[in-house]
């Protein structure tokens, strides 16, 4: 070989390395060399592995600050099924919920329902004698369709009733009269109009609906009345005459299956437990056909005691009357609290509702021999009826959350049953 055919080879070998490091250079993020000691590679890494759970990281944060879209957890124990040994676990439901999602917890976790509002007298029969069954009848279908168990809810209560019943037949109230006679005649036809109120509903459903709320909150000792009735209308009309002719009308029209209860709220407080006890005794030793007492247990995370509540069951229960949890569920807030949370409910608030559910439940399935029913009011915190009362606010009283999904008081549920 030539010195001159020497020089070229020797040229394109370097221009040919010279190509080499420039493409490995491209290749390695712009630099000609990247040979790397033992602990240069640990520390890139490192810091790839960092940048990798960084991101996942990001993309964790951005998961949970995505609103949750509700749904069902499937894989969940059913309260219905876990309590099976013990009583029916019911909840209140209104007939926009038999269908959709929500519905989905229902046939779940309950195998009772209690229409909420439509079954009261205002909506079953707004005008007299005027009746309107589609809303009652979509909740009865939908008991019917899923193999549960129904509680009417309520022939006789003060609230919720529509005025004509209270108006003479010139369309005066009947409070007003001050006329003996006429006050006589009043309440006659009063009575006369809750007899057929009764006749009709009953009639009508006494074939699909063994449990019925006969009358609901008839006791206020705050009304200032000796015996601590409720300065109702309806006392103020008829005495206790309305309580006699509601039980005796529906036990003849619905037969001996049907079980009759007096339904009312704070019946843990002694004072007025003692008034509901004496009326109901009264009552009792009249013949009047009561066969239990419905304790709608809407209660809070501080009060009232357990033992209190257990208590009253079993005052009532030494009257031979069966007990039922009709309306349960727990505030967050105690009763004179009228403070909002907001989203931001305190964790150690959510725990100590799981720590007093547990301990209601173990209390329940302890006394089962005088407690037939628990019914929660509602099934998830998203449509409480606390939420508007006694102010609006953020509340938090059920099992499930606003997107369907067990809360800590659910679990703890769950566990008292075991």
């Amino acid at each position: 070989m030539t010195n001159k055919a020497k020089k070229w080879t020797l040229i394109l070998i370097g221009g040919s390395v010279f190509m080499i490091a420039v493409l490995t250079a491209f290749l390695n993020g712009g630099k000609i060399f990247n040979f790397k000691s033992d602990s240069e590679n640990q520390h890139v890494s490192s810091a790839e592995n960092e940048n990798q759970q960084e991101n996942q990281d990001n993309n964790l944060k951005d998961e949970v600050s995505q609103p949750k879209e509700p749904s069902i957890e499937e894989d969940i124990p059913s309260l219905a099924e876990v309590y099976k040994d013990y009583f029916p676990i019911g909840a209140a439901i209104e007939p926009r919920y038999t269908t959709g999602l929500i519905s989905e917890l229902y046939k779940k976790h309950v195998n009772m329902l209690v229409a909420e509002n439509c079954m009261k007298p205002i909506e079953i029969q707004p005008t007299e004698g005027n009746f309107t069954w589609q809303s009652a009848d979509k909740i009865v279908q939908f008991a019917k369709e899923n193999g549960m168990e129904l509680r009417f809810h309520t022939l006789v209560w003060h609230n919720q009733t529509p005025d004509w019943f209270f108006l003479d037949k010139d369309g005066k109230p009947m409070v007003d009269e001050t006329d003996p006679k006429k006050r006589e005649e009043n309440k006659e036809l009063l009575l006369k109009r809750l007899e057929d109120h009764i006749t009709v509903v009953v009639s009508r459903y006494k074939d699909d609906i063994k449990s019925w709320d006969v009358v609901n909150e008839v006791i206020e000792p705050g009304d200032g009345n000796p015996n601590g009735m409720r300065n109702s209308p309806w006392y103020q009309i008829t005495g206790t005459e309305f309580i006699e002719r509601a039980f005796k009308v529906a036990r003849e029209v619905g037969g001996e299956d049907l079980k009759l209860y007096i339904n009312d709220y704070g019946t843990d407080n002694p004072v007025k437990r003692d008034h509901l006890y004496n009326l109901v005794k009264d009552m009792l030793d009249k013949g009047v056909p009561i066969d239990g007492v419905g304790h709608q247990t809407h209660i809070d995370v501080y009060s009232p005691s357990i033992d209190r509540i257990i208590e009253s069951m079993k005052k009532f229960a030494g009257l031979g009357l069966d007990n039922i949890v009709t309306e349960l569920d727990m505030s967050i807030y105690s009763w004179n609290n009228r403070s909002d949370y907001g989203d931001n409910i305190p964790e150690d608030i959510i725990q100590l509702q799981a720590k007093r559910y547990k301990e209601l439940f173990e209390a329940f399935k302890e006394n089962k021999d005088i407690l037939s029913e628990v019914v929660f009011w509602g099934i998830s915190d998203e449509y409480s009826w606390l939420n508007g009362f006694p102010v609006r606010r953020t509340n938090a009283p059920l099992p499930f959350d606003r997107n369907f999904q067990a809360k800590p008081a659910f679990w703890a549920i769950v566990e008292a049953s075991q």
